[in-house]
């Protein structure tokens, strides 16, 4: 009968470890069933998997491991393991997978045991947890700190709703967020990214910014609120707010549009998608105006938002066309999506406001940006610890492999 070994390395990480153990297997014909290597802060842990064929005369194999390992000045454990607990483990690889994601400013060990916590009472198994987040200077720490690590769970939980409610009621109390997401091919081949443009894409509601310079604030403040937590229609809504805007003088646009900032990432975040060839969208309940810019500046291949109508250089407090509500928006999305030729399951959504809660959904990663409870809880996966580029992090991309921009 084969014999079935485990051999687990150990020690300080340096070059030519795994080549001059694997050397030695080699010369013996060692089948290797499994390996995995994983080094934290220059130590080591190597693990192989071999089968020894019947017959085989192993002690001569071990003796050479342990005297190479004495040279390496590593450890070396050997574990034998039964057939039949080998082949549980072969079984087991069927198991569905599940990706949780954790975001915050820094991590703690509160956050890991928080976390690690809900995925044990869910009767899920942790197989690897990865930093994507790049190394933390204790004595030049970063002004704008962002932190993240991603585990690899399997199995199939219990109530994924609960559980998903877990790791919201988590995120309030810890003020970090976590991702729950299926392992699948549509989660490592994402195609689109569709993004709202008001409080999420720039830092302002411009139609707000707009009624300051028009002396209504108070009232299109009033408005734009109600309309965000989804306490009123937002065609609706828009329009009494536009009317609120009769006379505005067309230079107000630009001025507003001078002192209006890029959320925190946004900048980075489109410059990764560009390079990596994703598409890039704008899909908004605000104003072309503002989105014609933002798609020149960052280099945006889609832009749907509404038009203001200008007569005689002033506003008239209309729309033109038809207006674009979280309904339009969840139906542009699915027509770029077919124009494109790619599965909604490709697509990731980001939006703040209860407009965006169609999109959201219909996405196969539908992200709620600083957004509503009312939002977060519809979405499903949010943001609100980082920036928009914290998005990369949930399309599995580590700090070292995106651009700086």
């Amino acid at each position: 009968m084969s014999e079935i070994v485990l051999l687990k390395i150990s020690g300080e990480d340096k070059p030519g470890i795994t080549f001059s153990l694997t050397e030695i297997l080699a010369e013996h014909e060692v089948r290797i069933l499994d390996v995995g290597q994983a080094v934290i802060h220059d130590l080591l842990s190597l693990g192989i998997l071999i089968e020894a064929p019947p017959g085989f005369k192993a002690p001569p194999l071990f003796k050479d491991l342990l005297a190479r390992a004495e040279y390496l000045e590593v450890n070396l454990d050997l574990i034998p393991t039964s057939l039949e607990k080998y082949e549980d483990w072969v079984r087991a690889q069927g198991k569905k997978r599940h990706i949780v994601t954790l975001l915050a400013r820094e991590v703690t060990a509160g956050h890991l045991s928080r976390i690690a916590g809900v995925v044990t009472a869910n009767n899920l198994n942790i197989d690897i947890i990865t930093r994507l987040s790049g190394r933390i200077s204790i004595q030049k720490p970063s002004p704008i700190p962002r932190a993240c690590v991603e585990f690899s769970v399997r199995g199939r939980p219990r109530d994924i709703d609960a559980m998903r409610k877990d790791f919201l009621e988590i995120s309030k109390d810890m003020e970090v967020d976590i991702a729950f997401q299926e392992d699948n091919v549509f989660r490592r081949n994402r195609r689109l990214v569709a993004l709202d443009m008001d409080s999420t894409l720039i830092q302002a509601e411009i139609i707000d910014e707009l009624a300051k310079v028009a002396g209504a604030a108070k009232e299109v403040s009033a408005l734009t609120e109600a309309a965000m937590r989804g306490e009123m229609d937002f065609k609706k809504s828009l329009r009494q707010r536009v009317s609120c805007l009769a006379g505005l003088e067309e230079s107000a646009l630009a001025k507003v549009a001078g002192r209006v900032s890029l959320t925190e990432g946004a900048k980075r975040l489109i410059s990764n998608l560009k390079t990596l060839g994703l598409k890039v969208a704008i899909l908004s309940g605000g104003f072309t105006y503002f989105g014609e810019r933002l798609k020149e500046q960052l280099g945006i291949d889609y832009l749907f938002a509404n038009k203001l109508e200008i007569k005689n250089g002033k506003l008239t407090g209309k729309l033109l066309g038809d207006i674009v509500d979280g309904e339009k928006k969840a139906a542009l999305l699915a027509e770029i999506a077919d124009k494109e030729g790619i599965s909604l399951q490709q697509v990731v959504a980001v939006g703040d406001g209860a407009n965006d809660l169609p999109m959201l959904r219909i996405a196969g990663l539908g992200i709620a940006f600083h957004a509503k409870p009312k939002v977060k809880e519809g979405a499903g996966l949010a943001i609100s610890t980082l920036g928009l580029d914290g998005i990369l992090y949930l399309l599995g991309l580590r700090d070292r492999e995106a651009l700086t921009g």
